[in-house]
């Protein structure tokens, strides 16, 4: 496990609220509660990086992203195709199970909701989605009901900037109503599932949902 702080984004002191968000962009609904802090966090003013081996050497011309499983037109992206699709903006606090969250997040990206549009939808009784990563074959799980969230996104700028590959770049997952281990770095795809399956971080002791505010860090 690596950790380490991007010096480069540090934030000033004061708190980014959502009167800060850019004209047209989706304000997550958390950013609206009086305390933003979820139970057992602290905030951090910096942009720290932790991943289990560190970034994974992706070549922009053989990316793929994949959307498959239980929907009713399964496709698969190119790099250029991926950029040609309609982006959102999303202004979002991301809180790590690690313990610290950061406050008021710019991210831009592709809206998962259209790559759901993309691939005519879910098809019948898909329940859930399991986010695949470049990274060894890492893989998180997710309700579909989360996934499809309107804040949801597969991201490819931070506060204006593209994606480090510390950070996830050049793509990665977004889902900011979970910890952000849930919000899946290096992304290569979403699968859709009849049911519930652990992904990585799941099958080693975390929590299946991930939800900040209840504090679902772990299984026991």
């Amino acid at each position: 496990m690596s950790f380490f702080m991007d010096r480069e984004k540090d934030q000033p002191d004061s708190v980014l609220t959502p009167a800060d968000a850019p004209e047209g962009a989706i304000v997550s609904p958390d950013m609206f509660r009086d305390d933003r802090i979820p139970p057992g966090q602290s905030r951090t003013k910096k942009w720290p990086v932790l991943d289990a081996s560190g970034p994974p050497r992706i070549d922009l011309l053989t990316w793929r992203f994949r959307v498959f499983g239980l929907v009713q037109r399964p496709f698969e992206l190119t790099w250029d195709e991926f950029l040609a699709l309609p982006r959102v903006k999303v202004f979002s606090d991301f809180h790590c199970v690690t313990r610290w969250s950061r406050l008021g997040n710019l991210w831009e990206g592709v809206s998962v909701r259209h790559l759901m549009e993309l691939a005519g939808g879910p098809a019948a009784g898909a329940t859930h989605a399991l986010a695949h990563g470049y990274d060894h074959g890492f893989t998180t799980n997710l309700p579909l009901t989360d996934l499809l969230s309107e804040d949801a996104l597969v991201a490819i700028s931070h506060d204006g900037e593209p994606l480090s590959a510390d950070h996830g770049g050049p793509a990665r997952l977004v889902v900011p109503l979970l910890y952000a281990w849930k919000s899946a770095k290096w992304v290569s795809g979403i699968e859709l599932l009849p049911a519930d399956r652990a992904g990585f971080w799941e099958s080693n002791g975390y929590h299946m949902r991930g939800n900040p505010w209840t504090e679902e860090r772990h299984n026991w």
